[in-house]
């Protein structure tokens, strides 16, 4: 007996020596002060998640594979938009300067039509957001395999096998889970296949309890040891086809085995000496934020102060002339090869847009043309950096929280309705928000026009910043605000992930301003420029991480708007 508690505490000691020889796993909830690391940090909607990607970091993964397995934990921790029955974008910057992007988006199954959505009376009939026929082809899972066999490093069964073990062993329902789950209640009592899975027992799950999801465990091990076959082919896919079949949808086992994501070129541009690198169309996005910063460039914001009066209406007008532009031109560019994107990233057309810009008044927009497509708010952001300084920002999304709230029969995850992302009735344009231009109308096999904007900022060919955020329509301004917040105001990341926003989109002519965020002084300077606002809630949940490249420092932030949020880092 003695011996043995001599050898057992021998052990003790051991371990405790060797724990003290490993680097020391970190995390920061939220706040204005951000998480300061040496090796490599993960921030993203769920700090299990968090902690999954940073603890393939130190299993000698980079930030690609850190990337592949965050996200699909997401799937299990956060599945308001965590997910493998979605799509997004991949935006990677290398320490080495090498810049790509992976593009993951949804798409249209063979069987859309571009009239699909339009009913009798020649008005939208919503089945584009609702119901079966809003589903769209899933490109996560394509789209995360394609981006490990290009640039990761650890085996692909390894990166999954966190998520499957979230899933069979089981998370505690944190407060945002419970509430996201009550809220969807109704969903749950009307498709049996979700209620199997956000239901415990036919009884709301409450805090605290163990959520187990063997569907969802038994696809991720498929995808785990098939790789990507083993969500397009073979069981999953007989599975979803069948499954859509039987109730209306459209998608079918070739959709599924046709569907390939696709690696392309970021868009790029400059902003105060720096380098801006992000996704171009089928995302909004990196068009934009590069339009916008192009346009306010010619200001000296830091001069006008955060957040003042005039710093406000500078950027509502450049936000108004961005988003006018997206509404005309921008879609899936495999089916709109013409689409003038150099011309509208270009510092030429910034300046003949900044020259339109009175200081004084504000612009009035024109409804008789373009207004901005309906996105919903429900997308997650989250951002990497490995210890070799190379950087991954990825968002992915349902669309709708829970996307379609649909279960995809016995597998347990949710599919999404990101056909409602594309202009349901040609021709149709109003100032209610919906669109009937050509490059984002419904065509077999396109891919939806998307607001995400994962983004990366660098400096003499390194990159310095990851962010992005969910919050649909007002993605792009979110996002962009963050940078604006750090490069003109000096902010540290997690202040600038903080700091209050505010929201233009052209038509409805209508700035968002987030409640409690700017004075009323300011409101009413504002406001007598000619500009209507409303108040609302919060916008966006941003996730960023900043490299202190004089110091080797990185530095994460976690938007504290996001509940379960975390920067995790060591």
């Amino acid at each position: 007996m003695k011996t043995t508690t001599r050898i057992s505490l021998f052990y003790r000691s051991l371990a405790l020596i060797l724990i003290c020889l490993l680097p020391i796993t970190l995390s920061a909830q939220s706040g204005k002060t951000p998480l300061r690391v040496e090796n490599g940090i993960v921030t993203s909607a769920s700090r299990l998640a968090s902690q999954v990607g940073v603890d393939i970091l130190q299993d000698g993964g980079n930030a690609v594979d850190a990337a592949v397995a965050t996200a699909l934990a997401l799937a299990v921790t956060w599945p308001t938009a965590g997910n493998i029955g979605g799509g997004g974008f991949l935006v990677y910057h290398g320490d080495d300067g090498h810049a790509t992007t992976f593009d993951f988006r949804e798409k249209a199954p063979l069987a859309a039509s571009e009239r699909m959505y339009v009913g009798d009376d020649g008005l939208s009939t919503n089945a584009q957001h609702r119901g079966f026929l809003s589903v769209g082809v899933p490109g996560t899972v394509a789209g995360l395999y394609e981006a490990h066999q290009a640039l990761g490093s650890l085996p692909w069964a390894d990166l999954v096998a966190p998520a499957v073990a979230l899933a069979r062993d089981g998370i505690p329902i944190t407060y945002a889970l419970y509430s996201g789950f009550s809220r969807n209640q109704p969903f749950w009592d009307q498709f049996p296949s979700s209620a199997a899975v956000f239901m415990n027992n036919g009884e709301p799950y409450q805090m605290g309890d163990n959520w187990v999801q063997p569907d969802l465990a038994r696809t991720l091990e498929r995808i785990q040891h098939q790789g990507r076959d083993g969500f397009y082919k073979g069981e999953n896919a007989r599975m979803l086809a069948a499954f859509m079949q039987e109730n209306g949808g459209l998608i079918t086992e070739e959709d599924l085995a046709l569907y390939q994501p696709v690696e392309r070129e970021p868009v790029r541009g400059t902003y105060r000496g720096y380098d801006i690198v992000s996704m171009p169309p089928p995302s909004s996005g990196g068009v934009g934020i590069i339009e916008m910063l192009n346009i306010l460039e010619g200001f000296d914001l830091a001069a006008l102060g955060h957040n003042s009066a005039d710093y406000l209406h500078v950027l509502t007008e450049a936000m108004r002339r961005t988003y006018a532009d997206r509404a005309e031109f921008l879609g899936d560019p495999d089916f709109n090869p013409d689409m003038p994107v150099s011309r509208l990233i270009s510092k030429e057309h910034a300046a003949s847009l900044r020259a339109s810009i009175d200081m004084t008044q504000a612009s009035v927009s024109d409804e008789a043309e373009f207004a901005d497509i309906y996105e919903s708010e429900e997308t997650t952001h989250f951002s990497v950096v490995d210890q070799d300084g190379n950087m991954v920002s990825l968002t992915y999304t349902l669309e709708n929280g829970y996307g379609s709230r649909i279960v995809a029969g016995s597998g347990g995850y949710l599919l999404n309705n990101e056909m409602g992302d594309f202009n349901p009735v040609p021709g149709v344009t109003n100032r209610d928000g919906q669109v009937g231009t050509d490059p984002n109308l419904v065509v077999p096999q396109k891919r939806m026009l998307s607001s995400m904007s994962p983004t990366i900022v660098a400096r003499d060919g390194k990159p310095v910043l990851a962010i992005g955020s969910p919050g649909g329509r007002t993605i792009i301004n979110t996002t962009m605000q963050v940078i604006l917040n750090m490069i003109d105001h000096d902010l540290n990341v997690a202040q600038a992930v903080e700091a209050g926003r505010m929201h233009h989109q052209w038509l409805p002519d209508v700035t968002s301003m987030e409640a409690n965020a700017f004075s009323p002084d300011t409101i009413r300077l504002y406001e007598a420029k000619g500009h209507e606002t409303r108040v609302r809630g919060n916008q966006g949940s941003a996730m960023g991480i900043f490299i202190d490249r004089e110091t080797g420092l990185f530095h994460g932030a976690a938007d504290s708007r996001a509940g379960d949020g975390a920067a995790v880092g060591y």
